[in-house]
């Protein structure tokens, strides 16, 4: 697990991070979002050991990352970085070499790699010649060739058409179903309900939220009920304690002052012999997001 915990950072009189403290599971993918300038991509550096915190600590199971940590770590940066003359497998195998590991191997697991993030046809064309959607697979892809246990990703998904954003889903939960802990910036809110277990939402570096998917959604999530019948919901405006909010034929959205009155609709719709469906309505992140920065 990769926990920070107090992490502060100022620039002269500006506080870019305020008590910054969450955790980043094994095996789990966790979604970081915030709007420009949140604190985002200054918390991933200070993960990563490129910035140091004026305060807080940064932790691997339990212990101080080190130096040797953070050489198993892999890290995607928002700003694409790689040499742009270099042809796409030598740039891969180069990185891989870096971390270690022989000519041969670093080969094998880089064409691997980059024909999963469907770069194949393109292994020996320069990094300059590619499309910005596969400038950022490669970017990616350099930030995965070592098998890294420790996975920081700035805005992966930037650029990528939706066949590529499906491509990259794929690898990233395969990197995490080997338990590295996974962490990556969006502001794509879509992406990161879809795909992440885990999100942390950050606001005027603070963290205004912290959790899976199902926790902040019973924190934050909607109060509404949807219920469908097969035949004329209307009875619903006779309950007490409920307030419809929307209404057609057999459907009806409300609100409710009070479990007793939720169960007091279910009843009536299961005493009728109709129900169809009873469910809460369903809050995206997008709008618990909007909630919990305002």
């Amino acid at each position: 697990m990769l926990e920070l915990t107090g992490i502060t950072k100022r620039y002269g009189d500006r506080l870019a991070l305020d008590d910054v403290t969450f955790a980043v599971g094994d095996g789990r993918l966790t979604g970081f979002v915030g709007g420009n300038g949140a604190g985002k991509t200054t918390t991933m550096r200070i993960a990563l050991g490129v910035l140091a915190s004026d305060a807080g600590t940064v932790a691997i199971d339990g212990r101080p990352v080190d130096a040797a940590d953070r050489r198993r770590f892999g890290y995607m940066p928002e700003e694409r970085g790689l040499y742009p003359k270099m042809k796409l497998l030598e740039q891969t195998v180069y990185l891989a070499r870096l971390h270690g590991w022989t000519p041969a191997a670093a080969r094998r697991n880089a064409t691997e790699l980059l024909e999963r993030l469907g770069l194949g046809e393109r292994l020996n064309d320069t990094v300059e010649s590619l499309s910005l959607g596969n400038q950022q697979r490669a970017q990616i892809a350099a930030a995965l060739v070592h098998r890294p246990e420790v996975l920081v990703l700035d805005e992966p998904f930037s650029g990528l058409d939706p066949m590529a954003v499906e491509t990259v889903q794929a690898v990233l939960a395969d990197v995490a179903a080997t338990g590295a802990p996974v962490i990556f910036s969006s502001h794509q809110l879509d992406v990161v309900e879809r795909l992440c277990d885990d999100l942390v939402i950050i606001a005027a570096g603070r963290i205004r939220a912290t959790g899976s998917r199902d926790e902040l959604r019973e924190q934050h999530g909607s109060q509404r009920w949807e219920l469908l019948t097969s035949g004329d919901a209307g009875w619903i405006r006779g309950i007490p304690g409920i307030d419809v909010v929307g209404f057609d034929g057999g459907w009806a959205l409300f609100e409710a002052d009070s479990d007793a009155s939720r169960r007091a609709v279910l009843a009536e719709a299961v005493s009728r012999g109709d129900v169809v469906s009873f469910t809460r309505e369903q809050t995206t992140l997008a709008q618990i997001f909007k909630e919990v920065v305002q």
